[in-house]
């Protein structure tokens, strides 16, 4: 009904038909959003996720605590890259006929899918945004085990045709395809991206990648999976803690029900390497090289690594800021859950949510292995070196898998050595001149500093006299 009015009458109302304002994406909005805010390696991680699910979910799908033992030597993941090709295969089980047809290529989980035993997918778009971000012609094969045997299908998708059909339907063709080597998924990118195929002609780009798998799947490839690019096997990275003498690291384990679903976190933390005899960065410091900090793991993913900020906790409430001192320190908390959405982990799998409740209830249980650290670097730094090094020499690197179950940190109580007040001097000088100045006092690489303090001496000595 609208309002009109009347020459005598004043307001009458007249009825019209009713409209509605269309709501709807188009097809270019959603495929730019969906890729807009995610790394190419976050891509490709994102296929590397579907794999490992379909490992964990063969292989029995339990909880991924550092006790689990379950055995993912059967399964392997090949990745391949060149300017022109992007390929992932491999033999994790497949996509059913079924999956594909209601759950694999919807955009989002619906609300009627199954949920994947412990997997780290969630959302439902890991896949289409990864390959939409690749490139533009993308071939899907998966071979699965039916009622019937082996069955295999494809899924070809030319993402312009597809965008040119408009969006009256989101739907991708299945055609026959003849079947893999083994039950698994075969994704192939061509027509890369500009940016995709610039990426992937550089040798760092692949080192990058390489690097990154090894530590973030580290517990998957503990267990066996095998993960390889450009036919090289990955070794995971091995993470370690030190303890003996007087250095024990903690482990802590607990269970939560939400929405009647069990969820699990392990909390690990201690040395995983000796602290920094100085405090002080050098100018050649590379914080980006050290692997202290916090680390968060959901369902086997580390998805936070060496963290340094406010998102662990540091520079917050009663917690300062991380400093170099505290160098050495490492925290690995695991959550685990069969619900992948009950998590604290973001879309991009590669951070933690900051609002999730679950893990802002378990960061105050980070705090107090943090806090003791800091003591004890506090303390190490006004003690007799000597002394320190003692202690800190008994200690040997073990796997995190072998750190015994403790409540808390244990680091040695150090005694504080008489101390002469000490000033700090800092100054900019031209780098030519430091470096003939090192040169001279016989080692060009010498540090910035041992330079200024070698200078020190050499001068005190000679305008003071030796004391």
């Amino acid at each position: 009904m609208v309002c009109k009015p009347s020459n005598e009458q004043g307001i009458v109302m007249i009825p019209v038909e009713k409209s509605k304002a269309r709501a709807n994406p188009t097809k270019a909005f959603f495929v730019r959003m969906i890729t807009r805010d995610i790394t190419l390696e976050d891509c490709i991680f994102d296929l590397i996720d579907n794999s490992v699910d379909g490992a964990w979910e063969r292989a029995g799908g339990r909880p991924m605590s550092l006790n689990n033992d379950t055995d993912l030597s059967a399964y392997k993941i090949s990745i391949e890259i060149d300017q022109n090709r992007f390929l992932i295969k491999d033999n994790c089980g497949g996509i059913s006929l079924d999956d594909a047809v209601n759950y694999a290529f919807t955009f989002g989980r619906r609300d009627d899918a199954d949920t994947e035993n412990f997997s780290i997918g969630v959302y439902g778009i890991g896949m289409k945004r990864a390959v939409f971000k690749l490139g533009s012609s993308i071939d899907i094969t998966s071979t699965y085990v039916g009622d019937d045997g082996l069955s295999s299908f494809k899924v070809p998708v030319n993402v312009s045709d597809w965008l040119e059909a408009g969006n009256s339907s989101w739907d991708f063709d299945i055609d026959e395809a003849d079947d893999l080597d083994e039950p698994g998924v075969c994704i192939e990118v061509q027509d890369l991206s500009e940016a995709t195929a610039q990426s992937f002609a550089s040798p760092r780009f692949v080192q990058d990648l390489r690097r990154a798998i090894a530590r973030d799947y580290a517990l998957h490839l503990h267990r066996g999976l095998v993960i390889d690019v450009q036919g090289k096997p990955i070794k995971g990275w091995s993470i370690e803690m030190r303890q003996g003498g007087d250095f024990s690291p903690m482990r802590e384990s607990f269970k939560e029900k939400i929405d009647g679903e069990d969820v699990f976190i392990e909390l690990l933390a201690g040395m995983e390497a000796l602290p920094p005899d100085d405090s002080d960065p050098e100018g050649d410091w590379d914080e980006n090289q050290n692997q202290s900090g916090w680390y968060v793991v959901c369902n086997g993913r580390i998805v936070l690594a060496a963290d340094k900020t406010s998102l662990t906790g540091w520079g917050t409430d009663n917690w300062p800021q991380w400093h170099p001192q505290y160098s050495g320190f490492m925290g690995i908390i695991i959550f685990s859950s069969r619900r992948a959405d009950l998590l604290p982990l973001t879309t991009t799998k590669r951070s933690v949510d900051a609002t999730s409740p679950l893990y802002r209830r378990y960061r105050s249980h980070m705090r107090e292995p943090s806090k003791t650290w800091i003591a004890y670097t506090n303390a190490r730094k006004q003690s007799e070196r000597e002394q320190v090094a003692e202690k800190e020499s008994k200690t040997k690197a073990v796997p995190i898998f072998e750190v015994s179950a403790r409540s808390e940190v244990v680091l040695p109580q150090v005694s504080a050595k008489k101390r002469t007040p000490e000033a700090n001097v800092s100054y900019s000088v031209p780098k030519p001149k430091l470096l003939r100045l090192a040169t001279a006092l016989g080692n060009i690489r010498m540090t910035y500093k041992d330079v200024g303090l070698k200078s020190f001496e050499y001068a005190y000595d000679d305008l003071v006299g030796e004391e």
